[in-house]
């Protein structure tokens, strides 16, 4: 059985949300992938487990939603201000996180597999947090900010003249794919 073969059967078994979640990363089975979609597992059970809301944003997210490839260095999840920061850096630890940096509205971790995961903290946040979405990957339940407030998201981070020009126009851009302006591969340049 060849590797296309086992990627169809693969692609069959899973749900609607699994194909957005490997259309996020890529067409399957690249180990990048594969650490991106295993952080993104780990991250939801031991918030889980801790009982710390959460949701997926970011880069991830807007490929989910999106349903195309969006590139992104790492995983961002957002977690509820009153759902306890130190807990939250305590569930990822216990879970084989590595803290490697922490700020006033973020702390980022890295994932045994070497992936980034950034994990944000703004009161902003905190409704989306409460009326996110969930999926099943890997046989896990993954909250995920809902397309509506993802924009929202992603209008405040573009409008900030704080954030740095490029993240800006990044921004913009995924504002833009999730609004539907995406490109048809067959269009041509």
């Amino acid at each position: 059985m060849d590797a296309a073969e086992t990627l169809l059967e693969r692609i069959s078994r899973i749900s609607s949300r699994e194909r957005l979640l490997a259309a996020a990363f890529g067409t399957g089975g690249s180990e990048v992938e594969a650490d991106k979609v295993r952080a993104v597992v780990d991250t939801a059970r031991a918030l889980d487990a801790a009982a710390v809301p959460y949701a997926l944003i970011g880069g991830v997210a807007v490929g989910i939603h999106s349903g195309t490839i969006r590139a992104t260095v790492d995983v961002d999840v957002a977690a509820l201000m009153s759902g306890g920061r130190d807990r939250a850096i305590a569930a990822l630890q216990g879970a084989g996180f590595t803290k490697t940096g922490e700020f006033p509205h973020s702390v980022n971790f890295r994932h045994a597999s070497g992936e980034p995961v950034q994990l944000a903290f703004d009161p902003a946040f905190d409704e989306m947090i409460l009326r996110a979405e969930t999926f099943v990957t890997g046989g896990v339940s993954v909250r995920i900010v809902r397309k509506d407030d993802l924009i929202a998201m992603k209008e405040r981070a573009a409008a900030d003249p704080s954030r740095r020009e490029s993240k800006r126009h990044q921004d913009r851009a995924d504002i833009a794919r999730l609004r539907g302006d995406v490109g048809d591969p067959n269009e041509g340049w």
